[in-house]
């Protein structure tokens, strides 16, 4: 069945607990019952059952893209198995009209290929001798930018993310994709006449921010050739223009995890581009950019010949042009990658690093820096930077490191789990530390192939690998425990997209390793969400549940501040108030 011509029965309701406010009638049950029914043959891609549920008679009645067309045999007589890749319904309002027909309209959203629309469709349910059965169905696509149908959620206990304890019996009133109300329900009452749902014995957090990602890279070898070279076997051109082509299998795998933003904080220029798209996609996260990093190494390995996603900066004069150009393109941020080789003329790297800042500073845009060492990391507080990425891990911050990040007011964001992710490839052994059902197939598949990668390693270098890894996690959890306790400002990031770093889930993992490192459930959970908001620069609108923000948030099963590690028991999402189910959103 081809989305084009069959779009308005193609629609998974995931809105089951939706209901209209007030008593439903016998008739609006059985239609209620047969709508359902047929969504979940959809569902399981079962073509009898889908069409068993459509009236069998030259007077069945179809209107939507393809236009107006009658009668079941040549509905039936389809052989186009094509079904659609996500299939979302809500607002579902029933009116009888006579005893026996009932009126039914909804909200659909549908994702087929990639490409994703949304509308009004109708509903026509007549009783028959064999049943309930649908006599007419249409659809009719809304305008760009339509907002999702209004909803109150109710009963559960909010964590706004602001600071303040849980909120019992909370209510959330999302209208027009923001957020109308949130407290408790005395304070915030739904509004008649609105549909709501009901998530008693369940938690509503804010959507997880993720503030360190590179879309440039595809979260295996494949995308960086300087930690193995496979070009032989993945020609690298064809990766990354693959990566261009198909972005959506990893905006799809951060909102089926719960992530309804993110900061690519550095990659090729076509990265830019993704912010545009993702905005208006309610299947995607919310996405920051901040392009080609700024080198003061060259690594061409991990780049084109006629692009770049690492451009070396060797003296203060193309340092500042290249801000220019990063400035005229409208970046969210200037990425400087701080890198310090052996026997470098640091005198020269830190020209290069005040020229960045400086001229970023000029022309009023913010500035990053990737700093893994403590000499460089306090070089680029002094330099002025507003976002320190990566972990400090070579050694503990000291009270001059933490004097000045407090006197800058930065950011941090650990980045605590990626070496790891290195140490499993340099081990050929792939042990992945969450659920890949938000991952798509071929990187699932290629993640796990790292098992059968050649030469195996010998157990020295084993041994050498692990104990240096365990050394560096050791360091940096005891750098960012110091780093919060000092008040400064913690976001949660992952740098997925490196080495079994997976886009998506690898955020459990990071937050749990934050956990581990000392931080409360709480302040792990503020750092993903508002911290990492902030670090985005976007905190107007993101981070919290609070009216008037974007109505992203996440719902949960079990208790968030008893341990991070219930932000993988997701039981809804909600990106800029369409609401689904998680496991609807997985890549194929």
């Amino acid at each position: 069945m081809s989305y084009a011509r069959f779009l308005s029965p193609l629609l998974l309701v995931v809105a089951g607990p939706l209901r209209a406010q007030r008593p439903a009638r016998p008739d609006t049950v059985e239609a209620r019952a047969i709508f359902e029914a047929n969504i979940s043959a959809i569902h399981r891609r079962d073509r009898a059952r889908y069409l068993s549920y459509y009236l069998e008679a030259p007077t069945f009645a179809r209107n939507g893209p393809g236009g107006l067309e009658l009668g079941y045999a040549p509905f039936a007589a389809q052989r186009d198995t094509t079904w659609p890749d996500s299939l979302i319904a809500t607002d579902l309002r029933l009116v009888p009209i006579r005893p026996g027909v009932v009126y039914g309209q909804y909200r659909y959203r549908v994702t087929q290929r990639g490409e994703t629309s949304s509308g009004t469709s109708e509903r026509i349910f007549v009783r028959t001798p064999r049943g309930w059965r649908i006599a007419v169905s249409t659809a009719f696509a809304a305008p760009r930018g339509t907002p999702p149908a209004p909803v109150a959620l109710v009963g559960a206990r909010l964590v706004n993310g602001t600071g303040g304890p849980a909120i019992p019996d909370a209510v959330v009133v999302v209208v027009g994709g923001r957020i109308a109300c949130a407290g408790p329900r005395t304070a915030c009452a739904p509004p008649a006449g609105l549909d709501t749902m009901s998530l008693r014995g369940h938690w509503i957090v804010p959507g997880l921010v993720d503030a360190h990602v590179h879309f440039s890279q595809t979260g295996w070898v494949d995308g960086r050739p300087d930690a193995l070279d496979l070009r032989d076997r993945y020609p690298y051109e064809r990766v990354v223009a693959d990566l261009e082509a198909h972005p959506e299998r990893f905006l799809r795998a951060y909102l089926c995890s719960g992530v309804t933003a993110v900061f690519d904080v550095g990659g090729y220029p076509w990265t830019w581009a993704l912010r545009r798209r993702a905005e208006s996609d309610l299947l995607a996260p919310h996405v920051a950019a901040a392009g080609p990093l700024l080198s003061t190494v060259d690594r061409p390995t991990i780049n084109l010949p006629d692009t770049k996603q690492i451009f070396y900066v060797p003296n203060d004069s193309v340092a500042r042009a290249a801000v220019r150009a990063h400035v005229a393109r409208g970046t969210d941020a200037v990425k400087i990658w701080y890198i310090v080789p052996a026997g470098a003329d640091t005198t020269a790297l830190k020209v290069v690093v005040r020229a960045i800042a400086d001229e970023t500073r000029r022309l009023g845009a913010r500035l990053i820096v990737h700093a893994t060492g403590l000499w460089e990391a306090k070089d680029a507080l002094r330099a002025g930077t507003d976002v320190l990425v990566h972990s400090v891990y070579d050694q503990p911050v000291d009270d001059e490191f933490l004097a000045l990040a407090r006197e800058r007011r930065v950011i941090y964001t650990p980045t605590l789990t990626v070496f790891d992710g290195y140490r499993q490839v340099g081990l050929r052994h792939f042990e992945p530390h969450y659920d890949l059902a938000c991952v798509d197939s071929t990187t699932a598949a290629r993640a796990r192939s790292t098992d059968s990668l050649a030469p195996s390693p010998s157990a020295e270098l084993v041994q050498q690998r692990v104990e240096r890894t365990r050394r560096q996690l050791a360091t940096a959890q005891a750098n960012l425990l110091a780093i919060h306790r000092a008040g400064i400002t913690v976001a949660m990031g992952t740098d997925a997209g490196n080495p079994l770093t997976l886009h998506g889930p690898a955020v459990f993992w990071e937050m749990e390793a934050m956990q581990q490192a000392g931080l409360t459930p709480f302040e792990v959970l503020v750092a993903a969400t508002l911290g990492s908001a902030r670090a985005m620069g976007r905190e107007r609108d993101l981070g919290t549940v609070e009216a008037g923000k974007i109505a992203d948030l996440v719902v949960l099963g079990s208790d968030p501040l008893a341990d991070i590690g219930s932000l993988r028991d997701l039981r809804y999402v909600m990106r800029g108030g369409a609401l689904t189910v998680p496991r609807l959103l997985a890549p194929r």
